[in-house]
């Protein structure tokens, strides 16, 4: 039930964190990868031999999901490398960190084109590549439901996807294609460095967790794992929270 060979996945923002832990993890399950990287190459080499320890190809494509062009690039790519793609994994994100009122058109445009917009991209290029039975999950975080100091841009570009997810999850069900969210609880990954809190935030979820650890990058990637298989065949438009408990605390 958890052999993927033959499959290929795309994860965007696949260099590091969450996005490296998801690419290993469906290697590991026969799949080849696409790896989407916009700064970090090291990383995304890092991770693509990861990948090749499995026995699987894993191809590394620069490209900016924000923009269009490059997107419909990427697409060309992987047809002409694989002919056609099982699991789209829209992983990449990025965000201001600053207090609502400091905020600009230019911070929130920002959040919402890399965060939210491009999953609507990323669909609307890779549906011609897509076979019936095909993935689409998207990677959230709990701040898409719950007010985080400085987290304004994220959380609301995040509850904007986790609804594109839902509208996409209606069109697409007819064709076959599963479109569901991975939200993650705290997770301590280079992302989370730049908040200024960071050690408050991890102590504080670490606390309210009742399973009394946090979340790892592995730990989403077992759920993504999940949700490409056919047990998750009737899974469809849900956000699927893995945060060992810490979201019901309050």
């Amino acid at each position: 039930m958890f052999n993927m060979r033959g499959r290929v996945a795309l994860i965007t923002g696949g260099s590091r964190g969450i996005g490296r832990a998801i690419a290993i993890r469906l290697a590991e399950h026969g799949m080849d990868i696409v790896v989407n990287y916009v700064r970090h190459r090291q990383d995304a080499q890092d991770t693509a031999a990861e990948v090749e320890k499995y026995g699987q190809r894993c191809l590394i494509i620069k490209a900016n999901v924000a923009k269009e062009n490059d997107v419909k690039a990427m697409f060309a790519i992987i047809a002409e490398e694989f002919g056609g793609v099982d699991v789209l994994v829209s992983n990449a994100a990025s965000g201001v960190l600053k207090p609502v009122l400091e905020l600009t058109e230019r911070h929130w445009n920002w959040a919402m084109d890399i965060n939210a917009r491009a999953l609507l991209s990323l669909v609307q290029f890779g549906l011609p590549l897509m076979k019936k039975n095909a993935r689409v999950i998207a990677v959230s975080s709990l701040g898409s439901i719950r007010a985080i100091r400085n987290y304004t841009t994220v959380g609301a570009s995040k509850a904007a996807l986790e609804s594109l997810v839902r509208h996409l999850a209606v069109e697409l069900g007819p064709r076959g294609i599963r479109v569901n969210t991975v939200s993650a609880g705290a997770v301590d990954t280079d992302a989370l460095k730049k908040f200024p809190n960071r050690d408050e935030i991890l102590e504080n979820a670490l606390s309210r967790t009742p399973l009394g650890r946090l979340t790892t990058p592995e730990d989403v990637a077992d759920v993504t794992l999940f949700l490409c298989s056919n047990l998750a065949d009737m899974i469809q438009g849900q956000v699927v929270t893995v945060d060992g408990g810490y979201a019901i605390m309050g």
